[in-house]
């Protein structure tokens, strides 16, 4: 990156906002490490669940820390860091990025950036992770859900920082929650085992938290993140007017913590709430409502009878 940031001129790769943007063959290779293990995980979670079972400290401690992931990243570095659907008190900030950021799905200003880019081109040409990348026929389609579910990540070129999250790279705090994102990866990785050890005061106890309430938790979180990008660009209801193909997924409702009601965001992305039919299941609103109750938060964009009609479809698809 040049030097320069909005503040005083200072080298972007000091500051944080992850070095340059294009990535080294060395730093592709470490990623899809990064991403394939805990898939592995996951792939064998079945198999070691019906050997060994797990016990209620792995899954309480997967729950929890999947869940405050979850939230940091659909709450935090999405609908408010990118899209700015509710304004938070300091302490607040810092906290969501800190919660997005053990989520494991990159620092909050890299996340940030490609999700701008994302809307300013969804479903076209530009748009980083669309499932249509590469035309409309079957084997095209299968193609572009590979890409947007994970390919896209491994990819040389990376997303402009600077053009796409100008306002977070002048943020002195969230660069610095940025730069140390790998304190952030040891953090959630090796703070469930370290629970689970010393409640157990066991090194078994340790090791099998280690497998379920980080790698096995980890890789759920991000296919379902990544669901979001590709299933639900490619499949789903439509009852609202969107530019794009964004569809509405609802047996991905409570594992994404309500971005799958993804048609809605895409219609009218600064809303707060993205579940905004009935018994359409929106985690993150909740806990937004709970922050505003509180004084956390506010100027929510919550939904309005009017605004959801303006956006409605002609005719649901």
């Amino acid at each position: 990156m040049t030097p320069g940031d909005g503040e005083g001129g200072a080298d972007d790769t000091k500051l944080g906002t992850l070095a340059s943007d294009t990535r080294s063959v060395l730093q592709r290779v470490t990623l899809g490490a990064f991403i394939f293990t805990p898939f592995v995980a996951l792939l064998a979670a079945i198999p070691i669940a019906w050997g060994w079972g797990l016990s209620w400290l792995d899954l309480v401690l997967g729950i929890a820390f999947y869940f405050i992931g979850c939230h940091g990243i659909t709450i935090g570095f999405h609908r408010h860091f990118t899209h700015g659907a509710f304004k938070a008190k300091r302490a607040l900030r810092v906290a969501m990025a800190i919660a997005g950021s053990l989520a494991l799905e990159g620092p909050v200003i890299r996340w940030v950036a490609d999700h701008r880019k994302h809307h300013k081109f969804s479903d076209r040409d530009g748009d980083p992770h669309s499932p249509w990348r590469y035309g409309e026929t079957l084997p095209a389609l299968i193609k572009g859900l590979w890409w947007a579910h994970m390919g896209w990540m491994l990819d040389k070129e990376r997303t402009d920082q600077r053009k796409y999250a100008p306002d977070l790279i002048k943020d002195k705090a969230l660069r610095l929650v940025s730069r140390q994102f790998l304190l952030w990866v040891g953090v959630s990785l090796l703070l469930p085992p370290l629970i689970a050890g010393l409640v157990t005061w066991s090194w078994w106890g340790a090791l099998s938290a280690f497998f379920w309430a980080s790698l096995v938790r980890v890789s759920l979180l991000h296919h379902t993140t990544w669901a979001i990008n590709s299933i639900c660009h490619a499949v789903g209801r439509r009852p609202f007017k969107s530019r794009d193909r964004s569809g509405n997924v609802w047996w991905l409702a409570v594992l994404s913590c309500g971005e799958s009601w993804h048609n809605l965001h895409h219609a009218d992305p600064t809303c707060a709430r993205h579940g905004v039919l009935k018994g359409q299941i929106d985690s993150s609103a909740r806990v937004i409502s709970w922050f505003e109750r509180w004084g956390w938060v506010h100027d929510v964009r919550w939904p309005s009878a009017e605004r959801i009609d303006a956006k409605r479809a002609v005719a649901s698809s």
